[in-house]
């Protein structure tokens, strides 16, 4: 990639616009990693960032794995600048052998879409997500993680969990 040094550098900014998604107990530096190209496609509103082919996310409690990963940022300043100040995170699209862990909970999907402005993860294509801590499974033809509101909707629901206590009936 030709001006690599400024790519790397409009990926460490939006990785810190990453940082608002999860709670994090200690700050690490996030990093992106893939085997294929990278590349970065700026308008006047926004600049949208892909990575291709074993695409690796790692941070603070933090660990993403796909086969792709779409991220777009707005845009704020200078329209005609090559890169402008980023200004708020849109959207995050991760799709193929999406793999996410943080903490004690993990998600397997074919699709993954964060979107911060309407504070909701959406998986799709084969979803589960695991909480090891709860014991818990779940399943579905789509989960969506609603934000603050400590709700998980699924559809077509199938859910694993710790054994039920014998309830005392004959």
């Amino acid at each position: 990639m030709k001006h690599r040094p400024l790519f790397i550098g409009l990926v460490a900014t939006l990785v810190i616009a990453l940082f608002p998604l999860a709670l994090f107990s200690e700050d690490v530096s996030t990093v992106i990693t893939s085997d294929g190209e990278g590349r970065m496609i700026s308008t006047d509103t926004e600049t949208t960032i892909t990575f291709r082919d074993h695409v690796l996310v790692t941070g603070t409690d933090l660990r993403l794995s796909c086969d792709f990963l779409q991220v777009i940022v707005r845009r704020k300043g200078d329209a005609s600048a090559t890169l402008g100040t980023i200004d708020k995170f849109r959207s995050m699209l991760a799709t193929g052998n999406v793999l996410l862990i943080q903490g004690d909970r993990e998600a397997a999907c074919g699709r993954a879409e964060v979107l911060p402005e309407q504070d909701r993860v959406i998986l799709t294509e084969n979803p589960v997500v695991v909480d090891r801590d709860q014991k818990t499974r779940i399943a579905g033809e789509k989960i969506t993680l609603l934000r603050g509101q400590r709700q998980v909707l699924v559809e077509k629901p199938s859910l694993t969990g710790p054994p039920v206590k014998d309830l005392g009936f004959d």
